[in-house]
């Protein structure tokens, strides 16, 4: 009986094992009608895949270090104040112009728009500052903040107000780090009362005294909300 169950059984496969079967050789009729199209698609992942890492170790790495060779110099000269050499180096060194010019998709060509930025500010040429920081982008929490800020010290020399304004508040707002937030916050209320904008300027220095109380902006707080007649009870 049990030999006949046996054959039974491998005469008549269960549900499970025919279920089983019909699926795998439907996947083997999906592959065979559409071979050309899967193998196309395998080919052009492996090619974006390969292509990736081939331009960052064959194109964007070598560009990186050589944008880094080519900013050291610079980086030096801007380290003791002469910006001029540090913008437009030394007639044997590249300057910051030159890195962004030439590698200016790179980080080093990138970090070199802010240091240009910075020494335009400083030489006087605000317009040229404003536009190369505007140029420049960055996730870092300290650096970014302080290129909005910088921009919205040259709006304030160029006597644009307006812009002076909302460059600072960009710069306070980035984030609510202690460093730069309530710095650049204080110089929009100064802007704002230079404006002649005494209630919004109210709100940004109550801003600053909630959020920021134990930094040295914070701690002024009710000096300037009295000058403008918000006198704490």
């Amino acid at each position: 009986m049990a030999e006949t169950k046996d054959r039974a059984t491998k005469s008549h496969p269960t549900t499970k094992n025919f279920d089983l079967e019909a699926s795998m050789h439907r996947a083997e009729d999906f592959f065979l009608q559409n071979k050309n199209v899967i193998i196309i698609a395998v080919v052009a992942v492996v090619l974006v895949v390969g292509g990736f890492f081939g331009y960052n170790h064959f194109v964007k790495q070598p560009k990186e270090n050589k944008a880094q060779e080519m900013i050291f110099h610079a980086q030096n000269y801007f380290a003791v104040d002469s910006f001029k050499l540090a913008l437009n180096g030394d007639g044997n060194n590249y300057g910051f112009l030159q890195v962004v010019d030439k590698y200016g998709s790179t980080q080093a060509g990138n970090l070199a728009k802010y240091s240009a930025g910075v020494c335009y500010i400083r030489l006087g040429e605000f317009q040229k500052g404003i536009d190369m920081l505007k140029s420049f982008s960055s996730a870092d929490l300290l650096l970014q903040p302080t290129a909005f800020g910088l921009i919205g010290d040259a709006y304030m020399e160029l006597n644009k107000t307006t812009e002076g304004i909302e460059s600072y508040k960009k710069a306070g707002h980035y984030n609510d780090n202690e460093l730069t937030a309530p710095v650049y916050l204080f110089r929009a209320g100064m802007a704002l009362e230079k404006a002649g904008k005494a209630a919004e300027a109210v709100t940004i220095y109550k801003e600053i005294k909630a959020k920021f109380p134990l930094t040295n902006e914070g701690r002024e707080m009710d000096k300037y909300l009295a000058r403008l007649g918000d006198v704490k009870n």
